[in-house]
């Protein structure tokens, strides 16, 4: 996993390693600062200030580079990091556009959201500081030892014991953290599902005035986020009297054995100067530490993140496009051969089971079916948003898993129950079915749908701005848009999931006679509630339980008085009461 993130640094290498190397020389400068101070403290006799100007000029000249190379380090890595984050976030979003609606529902929807954000900005903070703090701090600490020993090897013997005291204290408390770090992400992908469950369904909340009830529930997943938060708090609480206990400590030996070594020495073996040194390499040594430790928190916490974005970097789609997927679609015609599907391996009941279903070509297939009977689930099949889990699906003669996905789902346009639009003016909404169409094809396609003679009553026509979800137009004006969206593709197949349900009875009938008009060529198949939607198809398919019971045209299934028969009564009998 760490080869895979390495990949993500990409065009911004060169930040990478100049970040380390401009570290690197400020540690150089900084190391030498306590040294120039000893020699000013023991060359100030009182008799000239030579020795405070030559030693003053040169710790201004070592602060002032340390300086330069300091903020040449954090610019380096604020640009390293902040691009190695960009690059990870757009492969992972490349990565799931790849998904199929299967593997999205493996993850979950608000949990690729969390990794997409607060994953990868745990990854960013800890990158960056691998390439700053994780370089200065061992530095710092390696250099603090030698100079420490270079001044008196006795002292530093305390500076060494208290180290490793310091270093098992912290790695205890970060160890007993991490399970809990763990449970945090779990904990996030909750409260981000409970945001977007709410966002998304925020009418229906307020149509039934459960606000009282989605606030209870958001504040569970909030409050579980706290709870988890202050248990791994009170644990990395201990990190800051652990290192104070150790400086202070530090501190007393020092200046204990530093008194007996001068006094007995008579200032001959240590000098002030270089007790000041040897105080000032400790709080190196220690500080150092303490930033290790900070490090050694944040990739301990972004070390979950890592697992959760190498799953989905790492994942293989369930739906993957043959490496030579054949590239033409020949024509319109669809065949179920013996086909089954079910959600998962280990659901018991098929959703699908032995259809058999032939299409030709240019055909209006009407599917009929109470709600649950897998209507939608079988017109997935054929653009393959899902694979058959037993049998065949051909589409202009071919499997479908033969073909190439973009040709396929190109040559297949599906109006899905949920139609979704964008934010953004009509006419961009609409190029999403063909970028490259021109003005009078968008009109054309709009014509078609019915939805021409909303649009040029709004005051921007085709320049009118949508809000995400197309929230400022009607539910019959947002079907309306999303089947002249799926008719600029041109394609060979048009599938309509329920998508004139909003529209009334005379709409519904002005746009399946334009699609009888106009795109003859084109195999049409609509699933409908209302019979009148289907009664006119050259064949009606009734589903039952994932099972096809009864097909044939209106007068055929009018005859056999089945299921079809009865959904007829049921829904007329009133007009012919009336």
């Amino acid at each position: 996993m760490i080869k895979e993130l390495a990949g993500k640094i990409g065009e911004y290498k060169k930040e990478t390693l100049l970040t380390p190397l401009f570290v690197m020389m400020e540690v150089a400068l900084e190391i030498f600062i306590p040294t120039v101070m000893a020699a000013l403290i023991d060359n100030m006799t009182g008799e000239s200030l030579e020795p405070v100007v030559r030693y003053g000029i040169l710790l201004f000249v070592l602060a002032i580079f340390s300086l330069v190379c300091g903020r040449a380090s954090a610019r380096h890595g604020a640009r390293a990091s902040t691009g190695f984050a960009k690059n990870l976030r757009r492969d992972l979003f490349y990565k799931v556009l790849d998904f199929s609606f299967e593997d999205i529902d493996s993850f979950s929807s608000s949990s690729l959201v969390t990794r997409l954000t607060n994953d990868v900005s745990q990854i960013q903070m800890a990158f960056q500081m691998m390439i700053r703090m994780a370089v200065r701090t061992p530095l710092m600490l390696v250099f603090s030892i030698i100079m420490a020993f270079r001044i008196n090897r006795r002292m530093s013997m305390v500076f060494l014991a208290i180290v490793p005291v310091l270093g098992i204290g912290l790695f205890m408390v970060f160890n007993s953290a991490h399970p809990i770090f763990r449970r945090i992400f779990k904990r996030y992908d909750a409260l981000n599902n409970s945001v977007q469950e709410n966002v998304a369904g925020i009418r229906v909340v307020k149509s039934f005035v459960r606000e009282d009830y989605e606030i209870k529930k958001f504040e569970k997943a909030s409050e579980e986020v706290r709870k988890d938060f202050v248990s791994a708090e009170k644990i990395i609480a201990l990190n800051n009297p652990i290192q104070t206990f150790c400086i202070k400590l530090t501190i007393l030996l020092v200046c204990y054995f530093s008194a007996q070594i001068i006094i007995k020495s008579g200032a001959t073996e240590l000098t002030t100067g270089q007790l000041s040194s040897l105080n000032a390499y400790g709080m190196q040594m220690l500080f150092s530490m303490m930033m290790l430790s900070m490090v050694f928190m944040q990739v301990v916490f972004s070390t979950e993140a890592v697992r959760r974005i190498g799953e989905v970097l790492s994942h293989s789609p369930s739906l993957t496009s043959p490496k030579e997927g054949i590239r033409e679609v020949k024509d319109g015609s669809i065949d179920f051969e013996s086909v089954s599907f079910s959600y998962g391996k280990h659901v018991a009941v098929d959703a699908l089971s032995d259809i058999d279903l032939h299409i030709k070509s240019g055909q209006t297939i009407g599917i009929l079916g109470a709600t649950g009977s897998s209507k939608t689930t079988l017109i997935q099949l054929i653009p393959r948003l899902y694979d058959a889990t037993r049998g065949t699906v051909r589409v202009g003669g071919i499997d479908v898993k033969d073909y190439d996905l973009k040709t396929l789902r190109d040559e297949v346009s599906v109006v899905l129950q949920k139609n979704v639009l964008f934010s953004g003016t009509i006419k961009e909404n609409l190029r999403w079915g063909n970028k490259e169409a021109t003005d009078e094809e968008i009109k054309e396609a709009c014509r078609l749908a019915q939805a021409e003679e909303f649009i040029e009553q709004f005051p921007d026509k085709y320049d009118t701005v949508l809000s995400q979800g197309g929230t400022n137009v009607s539910g019959g004006q947002k079907q309306r848009l999303c089947i002249a969206r799926a008719l600029l593709k041109k394609p060979k197949i048009l599938i309509l999931d329920d998508s004139t349900s909003a529209v009334d009875m005379k709409t519904d009938a002005l746009i399946r006679k334009a699609f009888r008009e106009v795109i003859p060529d084109t195999t049409k198949i609509i699933i409908a509630q209302r019979v009148n939607s289907i009664e006119d198809s050259d064949q009606i398919i009734v589903l039952e339980s994932g099972k096809i019971e009864e097909h044939g045209t209106h007068e055929e299934l009018m005859e056999r008085k089945g299921i079809y028969y009865e959904i007829y009564q049921s829904q007329t009998r009133g007009k012919e009461e009336d």
